[in-house]
């Protein structure tokens, strides 16, 4: 959804919002993800079972649409179209077990990994 907002954004295109985008995601830039992996690959043969990674910090999915638009300076509009029935209204990992174990918890806080993305998007579009 991250990577759809922004391309609708720098496109002008109108942002759609599936429901009243008051179901609420935890976003993770890919780089904190990566470390998170990373750090998962190095333990040793003792450290099993599930570890969640992710980011425990949430956001309405309106909010992230709202930033995106802001962080593109672009003039869309948010369209709201029916939420499906098996979207989940909230998603939230806990990564307890991540920071205590993989001594890893996520650095990049949403508004840089926007600005990240949305200058990815940028260029790639610009190829385009």
């Amino acid at each position: 959804m991250v990577s759809s907002f922004i391309v609708q954004a720098l496109k002008g295109e109108p942002i759609t919002v599936f429901g009243d985008g008051g179901q609420t995601r935890s976003f993770c830039y890919v780089d904190d993800l990566v470390e998170a992996i990373t750090r998962l690959m190095l333990t040793n043969d003792s450290c099993t079972g599930p570890i969640n990674l992710g980011n425990s910090s949430e956001f309405t999915i309106l909010e992230l649409a709202e930033n995106v638009v802001r962080l593109t300076g672009s003039r869309s509009k948010l369209i709201f179209k029916p939420l499906p029935q098996d979207d989940p209204r909230q998603r939230q990992p806990n990564v307890s077990r991540a920071k205590a174990t993989l001594n890893w918890e996520p650095k990049i806080a949403l508004e840089d990994g926007l600005k990240a993305t949305i200058a990815y998007f940028k260029r790639t579009l610009e190829l385009a």
